[in-house]
């Protein structure tokens, strides 16, 4: 019981000392993290020097025994400095004083103080202005009702609200200050910096009226007209009218939104840049463009985006995205009933939407006529359906596609459930109408080919195959199942499913790029470009006979040799017949 009550005390003991170094520590601790003291403030032992007085009283047994009273014309002197008033109290001991009715304080010919009332202390070079306060500093105008001076640091504080006129900008808040030597100011909480283009809200600001710039280092809002922005932080150009904005900027204007992680506005120019994860916003039209660089100029309304960029259209519920590498949009007939707009995207065009997917070199978007034309090897998927040729048009109608027209090398390629057979139209041209969006007929034109497969009513079992060659075909087709066939004067072939030859299955020209077709929103990023030998035939239009001039020729009447006008020598006739167009090939 001994030995166990001795460890207990040990045990004790030991707490309470480890406690104490614990708490000794932590106290060291705290002390370590408290904040260093200030310096002590430098005193002065310039006296305060009292010039002129219309009358000096001192009455050492009245209302203040320890001051000399000053009525008429007061005039004090200080390290440079001259202050007068109509009246003050002088405290010669402690070398200060207070100053009643029209106080004036004048340092150089830069800075003056106004006031009703002022207290100096000439020791710590502070002086304390009340009401109706006036502090100017070059063209810089300072208005508050209660203002701490420190004329050692040359720096003034208000805390009961002030406003600060500078050329053209006023700035308010509740609490300031204004340093003379930098020029820079610092506002805090509801701040208002107002310009008569602009007024710019926020709780914190910074302002070098040596320049007008402002610096944004809290959450603000600049009101420009219609024009909106929504800032954390940034530099604010009142002189050139010019933001440069960090930290997720928002710019709204009439519907328009830009967003970015970096932000640069010229009002003057009205042209506005956005750098890293930019989204462009249009809800009237319902549409938005995503890339890393932005760059938009408000008075011609052109814009341009490269770095991943990706436009989206959602105004038919389903959202389209558009991804290439650069995109533009034009705007003509600016501020006029006539205005319109086109968009250009190039270099590896991607598109995805549900149901119709796309991929071209580059597009351009007509809103004048609604047209939006594909270029360069284009491709459009509608379910299992494929449309290819050299240029590819489509027409809108109040934003759902009215027709469509394919230039050149026309291929339509229909996959069937087994995945194996397709039906195949190829054609010089071929035309696509819509009604409220769904395919209702199409016609081939020129150089017909087409392979089309017939399946049983009843079961849907294919039965058999049919091979024409014509100049037109048109079919009809209602809820996508086809309806009728028109052709012209044709040759063709029906083969029984089991007995179709295998030269006849496909047509020359038939590819099935599946392999290309973008498989989602994401995708669209992934460039993968036809095989090799799958390319569109690179076909040259026939041209009109080129006349050169030779040389050796004398013109009558002319003692000049010169060049006589010759036909250029006329190509091989399976040249020509190679180089010719689909449409003028012979049988057209």
């Amino acid at each position: 019981m001994t030995t166990n009550y001795n460890f207990k005390i040990l045990f004790s003991g030991h707490r309470i000392i480890i406690m104490a170094i614990l708490c000794l520590f932590g106290l060291g601790l705290v002390q370590s993290r408290q904040a260093p003291k200030k310096k002590r403030r430098q005193k002065t032992s310039e006296r305060v020097y009292l010039v002129h007085a219309d009358r000096l009283r001192y009455d050492r047994f009245g209302t203040v025994p320890d001051a000399q009273v000053l009525n008429g014309n007061v005039q004090f002197r200080h390290k440079g400095a001259k202050l007068y008033c109509d009246s003050a109290y002088f405290y010669q001991a402690s070398n200060s004083f207070k100053a009643f009715g029209n106080v004036r304080m004048y340092q150089g010919d830069t800075l003056s103080l106004f006031s009703d009332y002022a207290y100096y202390d000439g020791n710590d070079q502070m002086a304390e202005a009340r009401h109706n306060v006036v502090l100017t500093h070059r063209k810089t105008k300072l208005y508050t009702d209660s203002l701490n001076y420190d004329r050692l640091y040359g720096i003034g504080y208000f805390f009961e609200g002030g406003k600060m006129v500078d050329k053209d900008n006023v700035l308010v808040s509740d609490w300031g200050e204004y340093d003379t030597e930098t020029r820079v100011a610092v506002f805090n909480y509801d701040v208002d910096l107002k310009n008569p283009k602009f007024v710019l809200s926020t709780d914190t600001l910074h302002y070098d009226t040596r320049t007008s710039l402002a610096h944004i280092v809290g959450p603000s809002t600049i009101t420009s007209g219609a024009s909106v922005i929504h800032t954390s932080q940034g530099y604010y150009d009142t002189n050139k009218d010019f933001a440069r904005l960090y930290g997720r900027s928002t710019l709204t204007n009439n519907g328009k939104t830009l967003t970015a992680d970096s932000l640069f506005n010229d009002e003057k120019k009205a042209v506005s840049q956005g750098f890293g994860n930019v989204v462009y916003t249009d809800t009237v039209n319902k549409n938005e463009m995503n890339s890393n660089y932005f760059w938009y100029n408000d008075s011609t309304g052109f814009a341009f985006a490269t770095d991943s960029a990706v436009l989206k259209d959602y105004s038919q519920g389903d959202t389209l995205f558009v991804h290439s590498d650069t995109m533009k949009v034009y705007t003509f007939n600016m501020n006029t009933d006539s205005v319109y707009r086109k968009a250009h995207c190039y270099n590896k065009v991607r598109a995805f939407r549900t149901d119709v997917q796309a991929v071209c070199d580059s597009l351009v978007y007509n809103t004048k006529d609604s047209c939006l034309t594909m270029y360069r090897d284009p491709i459009v998927w509608n379910a299992n359906r494929q449309l290819l040729g050299e240029v590819i048009e489509v027409f809108m109608k109040d934003s759902t596609i009215d027709r469509a027209h394919v230039v050149n090398q026309a291929l339509s390629v229909e996959m069937l459930p087994d995945s194996t057979k397709f039906n195949q139209i190829a054609s010089r041209e071929m035309f696509g109408f819509f009604n409220k969006g769904q395919l209702y007929k199409t016609e081939a034109v020129g150089n017909v080919q087409c392979v089309y497969y017939f399946q049983d009513d009843k079961d849907s079992s294919l039965i058999s195959m049919t091979y024409l060659e014509t100049d037109t075909m048109r079919m009809t087709m209602e809820n996508r199942q086809l309806q009728s066939i028109w052709t012209c004067k044709q040759q063709g072939t029906m083969y029984p499913i089991t007995q179709i030859p295998p030269s006849k299955r496909e047509l020359p020209s038939f590819a099935w790029f599946d392999y290309v077709r973008p498989r989602d929103k994401h995708d669209i990023f992934n460039w993968r470009g036809k095989a090799k030998g799958t390319e569109l035939k690179d076909v040259s239009r026939r041209s009109a006979p080129l006349q050169f001039i030779t040389k050796g020729q004398v013109l009558p009447g002319q003692g000049v040799t010169t060049a006589a006008p010759t036909v250029a020598p006329a190509k091989k006739e399976d040249e020509s017949e190679a180089a010719a167009p689909a449409a003028e090939q012979p049988g057209d």
